[in-house]
């Protein structure tokens, strides 16, 4: 007995020793994750710097401003260049500041984006769905007409606004962004719809349903993804957007980035910098909005249906 203990008691110290003493080694980051990590600080930097301008010298006095430290923090915070950028600054004939072009391009958005997605998102899931003659055809049309310039429908869009009575108004700017939207969202709604499993619609086809119905029911709440996709895209071009603001409205109906344009190109007076920029910050709120709330989703819908269709 003394023997086999014995024998245990060496196995059991053998393994002791071989066993490594001390403290774990620490991770040492390789020299490609130093790279990586710089490289992404450094472009970090570049693009936040700007902002961090724009940002304090909005919330500076301009004798402040005249003093010409860019970079350094206000030494007084004040807001009055925020007020005045909102409801008093001179956007041409009107000294209302921006108040008027946020409402005017609220008017355009809201259902410039329902009617683009709403029509966009049929359109796909029937081209993915619902075969017909022709389909083919009608999509590359489609998708031809996604790189088709702006410039090139310019005038003729002003003859067909003004031959239906919308030239200078807001419901014709509409019209014009619901449009224009149309192929690459079509595109978009397509190739998520084609990545959904074909079974389900199938199924449904056998238990009775018909178009509306699969697509209410099946097809459209499966399809969250995709529509924050589709209304990031759309809100982003249709509220940065300035050249058909500038053509196809007039001053009283100018959308608030044609607005910004005049306040800052303003040549009368003195150039009042933090109300420039002050009214810049006013003007990118609501898309930057849009980007904070819904980033995760916008990641997957961009991923979504990108090997299929």
């Amino acid at each position: 007995m003394s023997n086999v203990s014995d024998l245990n008691m060496g196995a059991i110290a053998g393994q002791i020793d071989s066993e490594p003493r001390g403290p774990r080694p620490r991770r040492r980051f390789s020299r490609a994750n130093i790279f990586i990590y710089g490289t992404l600080l450094l472009v970090s930097v570049y693009y936040l710097l700007p902002l961090y301008v724009m940002i304090v010298t909005s919330l500076k006095g301009m004798p402040e401003i005249r003093m010409g430290n860019v970079f350094g923090p206000p030494m007084e915070i004040t807001f009055e260049p925020w007020v005045k950028a909102w409801a008093e600054a001179c956007t041409g004939i009107n000294c209302d500041g921006l108040s008027r072009g946020f409402w005017n391009s609220v008017q355009i958005l809201v259902p410039s984006v329902l009617l683009s997605i709403v029509i966009a998102s049929v359109n796909g899931y029937a081209l993915s769905n619902w075969k017909f003659r022709g389909s083919e055809l009608f999509f590359t049309i489609l998708i031809i007409g996604a790189f088709i310039p702006y410039q090139t429908m310019l005038y003729p869009i002003v003859i067909m606004l003004r031959e239906i009575g919308l030239m200078g108004d807001l419901g014709g700017l509409v019209l014009v962004h619901t449009v224009f939207g149309m192929p690459i969202l079509t595109l978009l709604f397509r190739n998520y719809f084609a990545s959904i499993p074909e079974e389900l619609f199938k199924a449904a086809r056998v238990d009775g349903a018909g178009f509306w119905g699969i697509y209410f029911q099946i097809m459209l709440p499966m399809a969250l993804p995709i529509l924050v996709v589709a209304v990031i895209l759309q809100v982003t071009g249709i509220w940065n957007d300035f050249l058909f603001g500038v053509i196809y409205t007039k001053p009283e109906t100018y959308p608030m980035t044609v607005q910004l344009n005049n306040i800052v190109n303003s040549v009368q007076g003195v150039k009042e910098y933090n109300v420039n920029m002050a009214a810049t910050l006013l003007t990118g709120l609501v898309p930057l909005a849009i980007y904070f709330v819904s980033g995760k989703l916008f990641v997957r819908g961009i991923a979504a249906g990108a090997v299929k269709g």
